[in-house]
């Protein structure tokens, strides 16, 4: 049990989040990397880390999420064992998001969906979502309906864009993101828009200045809400409840079936322009 504390003073500002693309491919890594490190506070440090042996370098179909699970939550595990204040797993459909508050007990997780679903709620009525291809589509739905969201949830957008496309032609992905963003807000009559794939990142901006309604960008998003999440463990006790849902397996379970995985590649946000590369590098 965490319980608050009584001097709000002495409480360090500073916050260890561990970002997991839960990929097999480290293309996307240096590049979150340094796009993070103009989104975070000051005093918080983000290592970006993906998954390691032979996979796929997307989560598009569940059959590809299936593969990847394990190695993610032994991921978590190691994170927590390490001293991570938060983790983030980066993909929008939260994948194992409930598994891994359960094997956890003071690191909180976040994942994009969630996020994003949050925080759409304080700054509008009415939200659109931009996805990649429509095969997405079902299980954010269920991820829209378990936050309470679906009431406000404006419309689906279709970028017809794969995972590995959004990188690959930045202009054609700002162009279509542009487009449809438009669409959501002129006809669909959202007042806020959601880049529904965290590889939709470094875009939001200037889409946002564009269209005139906020654009919640999947990677900016479960950042900040994880440094919130961590000021409200220091300051007020608050973390996840394990009386109902989050409750999990016991400690010697967690080691016998979730034992730590550390990544072997390690990208950390640095404050100079300069990335470090840590996959040789224990702390």
């Amino acid at each position: 049990m965490i319980t608050p504390t009584d001097n709000l003073d002495v409480l360090s500002e500073n916050a260890r989040i561990l970002w997991i693309n839960p990929l097999y491919t480290d293309a996307y890594n240096h590049a979150m990397a340094d796009s993070f490190r103009r989104i975070v506070r000051p005093g918080t440090e983000v290592d970006v880390v993906s998954l390691d042996g032979e996979g796929p370098s997307h989560v598009e179909y569940n059959a590809f999420e299936a593969l990847m699970l394990p190695r993610l939550l032994r991921t978590v595990r190691w994170a927590e064992d390490e001293g991570y204040d938060a983790c983030v797993i980066g993909c929008f459909y939260d994948p194992a998001l409930r598994a891994a508050r359960e094997i956890t007990d003071r690191m909180v997780v976040v994942g994009p969906a969630h996020s994003a679903l949050s925080i759409a709620g304080s700054l509008g009525e009415r939200f659109s979502i931009l996805v990649g291809r429509k095969k997405w589509i079902p299980e954010m739905a269920e991820n829209v309906h378990r936050c309470g969201a679906s009431e406000r949830l404006a419309s689906w957008r279709v970028l017809e864009m794969g995972v590995d496309d959004f990188q690959a032609d930045p202009a054609l992905t700002e162009k279509r993101i542009m487009a449809e963003a438009r669409e959501a807000v002129e006809q669909d009559g959202a007042d806020v828009v959601i880049l529904g794939c965290t590889a939709e990142f470094g875009f939001f901006r200037t889409v946002q200045e564009e269209i005139g309604v906020p654009v919640i960008d999947a990677t900016v998003a479960p950042l900040k809400h994880a440094e919130q999440l961590v000021d409200s463990v220091r300051r007020f006790g608050w973390t996840h409840s394990k009386r109902l849902g989050y409750d999990g397996p016991t400690v010697q379970e967690r080691q016998r079936f979730f034992p730590a995985l550390e990544p072997k590649h390690m990208v950390s946000m640095t404050p100079a322009s300069a990335l470090t590369d840590r996959s040789l590098v224990r702390r």
